[in-house]
């Protein structure tokens, strides 16, 4: 924690932990540092998936959302992540969007009395495919308990992130930074600036929409240097200084 802010990170994310003892330990480090939890990182929606026709995976899922919103409280956080479903063979689209639309919906009453945002987020998980349907998923909601994550180099798979950022509009409450380079065989993950994301156009969207929230490095970890580094691209990138 001391490290970030020494390096010039205002916020962390940190992912959910079920233990009070060492929740209460990050909090205090947090604090020391002078550095805010901004956001948690929901760990079980990959090997729980809400979208399950399991109802024993479906309920560790919830558990899990429901531990990671009371984190968020406790650290003072205002969103948790949600990937909210995963198609596979055993699970059609159709069926993806609406369990995870009924699951989430049980998570609403909590989400509002901890005023904690449940963020979902678009990943390589063959569901919500472009802006337009993810735009649609959210607002089925009706709920301000409910809005979008937005990765920045997630999209560039199969898409432009300023699209996606003009697309999803107000909705985007968190961002993740990280950079995608494509290649003859293939792609890789690469630091910021290294890759292909157009950072001027994606400034320009996020300036468009009036987006003035925090934004996420998702990112390798490193030593100082390199953290020094990564503070100085995001400067430089994202928020437009020399």
């Amino acid at each position: 924690m001391k490290l970030a802010r020494d390096v010039g990170f205002e916020v962390v994310q940190a992912p959910t932990t079920p233990d009070q003892k060492e929740a209460e330990e990050i909090k205090k480090a947090a604090d020391s540092a002078n550095i805010r939890i901004d956001s948690v990182m929901n760990m079980d929606h990959w090997k729980y998936p809400l979208s399950s026709s399991d109802s024993a995976v479906v309920e560790k899922s919830l558990a899990g959302m429901r531990t990671s919103l009371h984190n968020a409280k406790l650290w003072g956080s205002g969103a948790v992540l949600l990937v909210p479903a995963v198609v596979n063979a055993q699970t059609s689209y159709r069926d993806a969007w609406s369990r995870s639309q009924t699951q989430i919906r049980k998570l609403l009453p909590l989400a509002e009395e901890l005023k904690i945002v449940i963020a979902i987020e678009e990943v390589w998980n063959k569901f919500l495919l472009s802006p337009l349907e993810m735009s649609k998923y959210i607002s089925e909601f009706q709920s301000p308990w409910i809005q979008a994550w937005f990765d920045v180099g997630n999209v560039m798979f199969y898409g432009y992130p300023q699209d996606w950022i003009r697309t999803l509009g107000k909705s985007i409450v968190k961002v993740h930074l990280k950079d995608f380079k494509r290649k003859k065989d293939g792609y890789e993950w690469v630091n910021l600036g290294d890759g292909d994301v157009d950072w001027e156009a994606v400034r320009e969207a996020f300036r468009e929409i009036g987006y003035s929230g925090s934004a996420i490095c998702e990112l390798n970890g490193g030593n100082e240097a390199y953290l020094r580094d990564v503070s100085r691209r995001l400067d430089r990138l994202v928020l437009g200084k020399a």
